[in-house]
């Protein structure tokens, strides 16, 4: 792993495949860092014939974190919001697509094929929008728009994510007893939970860099984004959205809106899967990354 300076910060990187293929850029959840594209992953897509890319988002790992900054008083941000006010935050989800596209400039990359996950699947989609220059395809993971119609989470997974949880340097089993709640609850049910291998996800993050108040500050700033779909709209990229079909934490309306605000996007709904990627669905999405990865070459030719 590597640090890199990027739009002003740093970030930690690991690069798998040859330096010379097409590079694919792998962002991050929130609060998540990038173990969570797991080595065999990136092994799997890189044997397609890239040169793949897994970072830190601020905030996380071993990228810079905020901590002059305090975490946003959620109470307050949904009072200012509610109210149809912009409030005050350390830092937007535009600010951390300037960072992938800096990490880009750092590794002097011209143009990648973005994937993002979840919060990192919005990233990738301002990334697609502003700066078109830079992105070869788009692939948006366990994603949504913005579109304030659209259906939440249930008040109870809401709760479990909000939540505090315990410090896992002074209570690891409270620790992993919450963790490991919240990792069942929003798994999909294609396949039977695997406990081992969360708790130890778990654990390697806690132990690389604990910041709970830098979770606060990456919800803070998916709160004030806003309704992303006038700049889908705009998207000339390839792109595929994938969702799972058991996703309770972003409902699969919420990809479902994503592909319809996307020119030509391609919509695969993967039954089974939740708001979670085990090993049995990675076949699956790195088909369908490189499929619109390869729509760009075609595109090209």
């Amino acid at each position: 792993m590597t640090l890199a300076n990027a739009n002003g910060i740093e970030l930690t990187y690991e690069s798998f495949g040859h330096d010379a293929d097409p590079a694919v850029f792998l962002i991050a959840g929130l609060g998540t860092q990038m173990i969570r594209w797991t080595v065999p992953f990136c092994k799997a897509l890189a044997a397609c014939g890239y040169r793949v890319i897994r970072f830190d988002n601020r905030d996380t790992g071993g990228s810079t974190h905020f901590s002059a900054s305090a975490a946003p008083d959620f109470g307050t941000l949904v009072t200012a919001l509610m109210a149809g006010q912009r409030p005050d935050v350390p830092y937007t989800l535009q600010d951390m697509a300037a960072d992938a596209v800096g990490l880009l400039d750092a590794l002097a990359i011209d143009r990648a094929h973005v994937v993002g996950r979840s919060m990192g699947g919005m990233i990738a989609q301002i990334m697609a929008s502003e700066y078109p220059a830079r992105v070869l395809s788009l692939t948006s993971i366990m994603s949504s728009t913005g579109n304030p119609a659209l259906p939440q989470a249930a008040p109870d997974i809401m709760a479990m994510l909000m939540r505090p949880a315990p410090d896992p340097f002074s209570d690891e089993v409270g620790f992993l007893t919450q963790s490991l709640a919240f990792a069942r609850r929003i798994a999909g049910r294609g396949y039977p939970f695997d406990e081992d291998s969360h708790r130890r996800l778990i654990l390697d993050e806690a132990r690389r860099a604990y910041d709970p108040a830098g979770v606060g500050r990456q919800i803070a700033a998916m709160a004030v984004a806003g309704d992303r779909r006038p700049r889908l709209a705009t998207i000339t990229a390839p792109a595929c959205v994938i969702h799972g079909a058991d996703d309770l934490l972003i409902l699969p309306a919420c990809g479902r809106d994503t592909a319809a605000a996307i020119p030509a996007a391609d919509f695969l709904l993967i039954e089974g899967m939740g708001h979670d990627l085990p090993p049995e669905f990675s076949r699956a999405v790195i088909a369908a990354i490189d499929r619109t990865a390869k729509k760009e070459r075609a595109k090209a030719r």
